[in-house]
């Protein structure tokens, strides 16, 4: 036993190792030999022993796996099928044909040229195929051929068959997959020889417009919706008679150019090395996220990871004291105010206090009271009168106005709001209109002695508000009346 595996022990070796090797190395390519007792000597031949190499293949480890380079599946679909310069298309399309009424599809008779004319049926099918050679992405040309298959809309259901060759150019938008096109064109409009109608062929033009979808390198989608333009019974040589088409295609694409191949500088295949898997230009083996892309925003565009910023007010959460909360500088965080009174810390003046939203010095956050002289010029202001049915002041009213101004003037912060009212007789229209100029006549004499124009604004509610009866002289009178409002808030002009 220990014999045989001996002499096998060579064999092994011879076989295993690399043919060239195997045929320099004979028995001493095995580095070893056994002797009858069994044990292992080593072989006198080192240069014999050293021909077999015991290390793992590594030419083909060595070589990187690798890809074809097809720059199209870079590009989003809606670009990667854009028509291209020198393009053939040769398709099929079918379709509805809606024939005008009036239509000259007959043979005439030289002595009764309406003898032999017959209605058609208005709708009908349409087939037919197209040949299109594109010279530009731009522009191109095309030549079509189809057949209208009909019937007689006489009552008999007699079929004819109409049918069309002509010819187009076509302008297009040859930018994306998805092109928008128009198209002008010229060619036949007729009818064969075999119906009741005869046979007859009518010069037709048309024009058009539609939408191409190149699916892909070899097939093309097409819509097109059309106006035919050929002769009409009994108006000899003119194109009045207008019809309808509409069409859907299918078209191959021909002479499409493959991609340049890649510079001599470049690869024809892209090593498949280390990988990227978001896509980000961060290799995974140091990518933190490697399924999640980094935003790359100059801040830690390092690390792979997409900066998070939940409240979406600019600073990302791991610098965000708040960062479900919408803030502003310096911490993110949204700005205090501790009283609730619409004033912010940073501005209010009585952090802890809020303010009293009452007209009188309602900018500084403070609460506060309408000082005693203001609140006297406050409602219905006594003394403040004007000629009969008219908006002209009286003299009398002057040292009134004249105190209001010098109130207003020492609390430059009061704006009020001027309302005029009348009693209820005359016409409710005249009266409104005559409360709306009284109130304007007392503004415009406080803004001449001094008063900015916007602390002050007016209103006029006729007869609508009244404070007495109008059944009598003294409660007409009262009703009569001048009154101002402290306003809050934001002043409006009326």
């Amino acid at each position: 036993m220990v014999c045989a595996l001996g002499l096998a022990a060579p064999s092994l070796a011879h076989a295993w190792a690399p043919p060239d090797q195997a045929e320099a190395g004979g028995e001493g390519s095995a580095g070893l030999t056994l002797s009858s007792s069994g044990a292992a000597e080593p072989q006198a031949d080192l240069e014999a022993d050293a021909g077999v190499d015991t290390r793992a293949n590594t030419s083909a480890e060595a070589e990187p796996r690798a890809r074809k380079w097809n720059p199209r599946k870079q590009q989003p679909w809606i670009q990667r099928w854009a028509p291209e310069p020198h393009m053939f298309e040769l398709g099929v399309y079918g379709g509805l044909f809606r024939l005008n009424g009036e239509h000259e599809l007959f043979e005439p008779n030289a002595a009764a040229p309406l003898q032999g004319w017959l209605p058609l049926r208005r709708s009908n099918p349409d087939f037919g195929g197209r040949l299109g050679y594109y010279p530009l992405r731009f522009f191109g040309v095309e030549a079509e051929g189809g057949v209208i298959p009909g019937k007689l809309d006489d009552g008999s259901g007699t079929g004819v068959m109409p049918f069309t060759v002509r010819g187009h150019a076509v302008a297009q938008l040859g930018l994306w997959s998805v092109t928008p096109f128009v198209l002008v064109g010229a060619g036949m409009l007729g009818i064969n020889g075999s119906g009741p109608l005869g046979a007859d062929i009518d010069p037709a033009m048309h024009f058009g417009a539609g939408a191409k979808i190149y699916i892909n390198r070899w097939l093309m989608l097409r819509v097109d919706l059309r106006d035919v333009v050929s002769h009409s019974l009994g108006v000899e040589n003119t194109f009045v008679s207008h019809n309808f088409e509409g069409l859907i295609g299918l078209s191959v694409t021909l002479n499409r150019k493959n991609q340049a191949p890649p510079r001599p500088d470049q690869p024809s295949v892209i090593p498949a090395g280390p990988g990227d898997r978001d896509g980000d230009g961060i290799l995974d083996v140091v990518d933190q996220c490697i399924d999640d892309p980094e935003t790359v925003n100059g801040y830690l565009d390092e690390d792979g990871c997409p900066e998070s910023d939940r409240d979406g007010d600019g600073f990302y959460d791991d610098q965000d004291t708040c960062p479900d909360e919408a803030g502003v500088d310096p911490d993110g965080c949204p700005p205090k105010d501790t009283d609730g009174d619409g004033f912010l810390d940073d501005v209010d003046q009585c952090i802890e206090e809020p303010e009293t939203d009452n007209g009188f010095e309602d900018d500084d956050g403070c609460p506060d009271e309408v000082p005693a002289e203001v609140l006297r010029f406050s409602g219905a202001i006594k003394g403040i009168t004007f000629e009969t049915n008219k908006a002209t002041i009286e003299r009398s009213s002057l040292p009134t106005l004249d105190e209001a101004i010098r109130i207003l003037q020492q609390y430059p912060s009061v704006r009020i709001e001027i309302i005029g009212h009348t009693d209820d007789r005359g016409k409710r229209d005249h009266n409104m209109q005559l409360s709306r100029e009284r109130a304007e006549s007392v503004m415009s004499y406080l803004v001449g002695m001094g008063i900015s124009e916007d602390r002050v604004t007016t209103n006029g509610m006729g007869p609508d508000v009244p404070i007495d009866t109008n059944d009598t002289k003294a409660g007409r009178a009262n009703n009569r009346r001048i009154e101002f409002r402290v306003v809050t808030g934001k002043l409006e002009s009326n």
